[in-house]
C-alpha cells in the first residue's frame, strides 16, 4: 500500500496534487511519502511484537536526511554500510547504540568513525576484517561489540546481481567454518562476540529461502553456545520483495515474515534484528517526469522524457520493471498507446520499457515512476552532466524540498584546474 492516489482525476502524493509539486521544483524529481514510510516501518515493528528486537532501516536503499529523521523519530535503528552512511545517520540524530554497521570492505577509517561516534555492532565479514577491528578497537582502548556474518549457502531465487547467500558470493564466512572463527574472535581482546549475522540477498517474493537460512542459524546458534559463545543476537537481515507491478502477485506480508521469524528461532532467547530496506522505502517514492517529444520510429513510437537512467538506473542495470502512469488519470475507455519509453542520455541502454501499453501522452504531459523510492536517487549519477535531481517529502498537505537540484555552476564548481592550464 502507498499514499499515491488519483483523486478528481489527477494523481495526489498523500494530499497534495503531483503536479503542483512539478510546478514548484521542476522535473524531473522524486517524491516521497512520510505515511508509507512510518506505515511499513510500523508494519515490520508490529511483526515482531512480544519479542525483543529492533528494526533497522537498511539506508542504502534511500539514506536522505529527512528521510532517516522520519524513521528514526518512529523508532527505528539503522544498517550502515559505508562512513558516510554513518555519517549520515549520526547526522540525522540516530544514536550509536541503533546504528549496526555492515558491509564486506570497512576501512581502518571507517572503523574507527564507529568506534568513537558509538556503535551498536559491526557486524563481522571475514577473518582479515576482524583482525583489523581487534587492532582498532584495542588502540582506542574499547572493545568492539560484533557479530559474524555467515554465508549459508541458500539460493534466494533473486536477481543474481542482489543475491548475498550463496557460496559464490562474496558476503559472509562459509557458515560451515563458522565455529572455528568464532573460537577466533573470542581470543581477541578488542572484540565482543554477541551474536550472528546472516542477509541472503533482497527482493524476496517466497519465505522458503529466509526459513531454509533461519534454520540453519538456529542450529548454528545452539552449536555457538555449547562451545562457550554467548550468543544474545541475531541479525537476521532483510530482503522482503515488494510488487513492482500490479499484475504481480503480492510478496509475503510482514507479518507473515515476522511469524516465520517466531517460528524459526523464537525459541532460543535471542534480541532479533532485521534490516528492511525496500519494503520501507520502495513503494514510499515515485519519480516523476516530462515527455519531452513523442517520436516516430519505425516501428514503434517512442516516449523521449527528461528523467534518464542516471536519475534511475534500476532498469538499465537489472533490467527492472516498473508501473508508470499518467499524473492525469486516464478517462474510461481511452484508448491506450504503445510505447517505448526513453531518456535524453546519450546510450541505448537509457530505456525505461520496451512496448508498454498505456493512457496516449503528448509532450510536456508529466508521468510517474512508481515504486522508486528504493535505490532510485540513492545510486543517482551525474552522467553526461546531469544536475542531480531534487528529493521531495511530502507530509499530509505539506511538501519540502529534501535535497535541491544544484545549479550547472554548483555542479561543476567542484572541478579544480591544475595549475598549469
Amino acid at each position: 500500500m502507498d499514499h499515491f492516489l488519483y483523486r478528481d482525476g489527477q494523481l495526489y502524493a498523500e494530499d497534495v496534487p503531483v503536479a503542483e509539486i512539478a510546478a514548484a521544483v521542476g522535473t524531473p524529481f522524486y517524491v516521497y511519502s512520510t505515511a508509507t514510510l512510518t506505515r511499513h516501518f510500523q508494519l515490520f515493528d508490529d511483526a515482531l511484537d512480544g519479542t525483543d528486537h529492533l528494526v533497522c532501516f537498511a539506508m542504502k536503499s534511500l539514506s536522505n536526511q529527512a528521510v532517516i529523521k522520519v524513521l528514526a523519530d518512529a523508532g527505528a535503528g539503522m544498517d550502515v554500510v559505508s562512513g558516510g552512511e554513518y555519517y549520515r545517520a549520526k547526522a540525522a540524530g540516530v544514536s550509536g547504540d541503533k546504528i549496526v554497521f555492515s558491509g564486506v570492505g570497512k576501512t581502518v577509517d571507517e572503523m574507527r568513525m564507529a568506534l568513537e561516534g558509538g556503535i551498536r555492532q559491526f557486524n563481522v565479514e571475514s577473518e582479515p576484517e576482524m583482525v583489523v577491528l581487534d587492532r582498532v578497537a584495542q588502540s582506542l582502548g574499547v572493545v568492539a561489540p560484533i557479530t559474524v556474518r555467515v554465508n549459508p549457502d541458500v539460493d534466494a531465487k533473486t536477481h543474481a546481481k542482489i543475491a548475498t547467500g550463496k557460496s559464490e558470493n562474496k558476503f559472509g564466512i562459509p557458515i560451515s567454518r563458522a565455529r572455528e572463527v568464532y573460537a577466533m574472535a573470542a581470543k581477541m581482546p578488542g572484540l565482543k562476540v554477541i551474536g550472528i549475522d546472516v542477509h541472503i540477498g533482497s527482493q524476496l517474493t517466497d519465505l522458503a529461502p529466509f526459513e531454509a537460512a533461519y534454520l540453519k542459524v538456529a542450529e548454528l546458534t545452539e552449536q555457538l553456545r555449547s562451545d562457550g559463545h554467548e550468543i544474545t543476537r541475531l541479525d537476521l537481515g532483510g530482503g522482503l520483495g515488494i510488487p513492482y507491478a500490479r499484475s504481480n502477485e503480492a510478496p509475503p506480508l510482514p507479518s507473515d515474515y515476522g511469524a516465520l521469524i517466531k517460528r524459526t528461532v523464537g525459541h532460543l532467547g535471542c534480541e532479533i534484528e532485521i534490516e528492511p530496506g525496500r519494503l520501507i522505502s520502495g513503494n514510499a517514492g515515485l519519480l516523476v517526469s516530462k515527455v519531452i517529444y513523442i517520436k516516430e520510429g519505425e516501428d514503434r513510437q517512442f516516449m523521449i522524457i527528461d528523467g534518464a537512467m542516471n536519475d534511475l538506473i534500476r532498469p538499465a542495470m537489472y533490467d527492472a520493471y516498473h508501473d508508470i502512469d499518467p499524473i492525469i488519470e486516464s478517462v474510461p475507455g481511452a484508448e491506450p498507446a504503445k510505447y517505448d519509453i526513453v531518456g535524453p542520455i546519450c546510450e541505448s541502454g537509457d530505456t525505461f520499457a520496451k512496448a508498454r501499453v498505456m493512457t496516449e501522452v503528448k509532450a510536456d504531459d508529466l508521468i510517474a515512476f512508481r515504486s522508486a523510492g528504493a535505490y532510485g536517487a540513492v545510486m543517482a549519477s551525474e552522467y553526461n552532466s546531469r544536475p542531480l535531481i531534487p528529493e521531495v517529502l511530502v507530509n499530509g498537505d505539506q511538501f519540502a524540498v529534501i535535497r535541491a537540484r544544484p545549479t550547472y555552476e554548483e555542479m561543476i564548481g567542484r572541478d579544480t584546474l591544475p595549475t598549469w592550464l
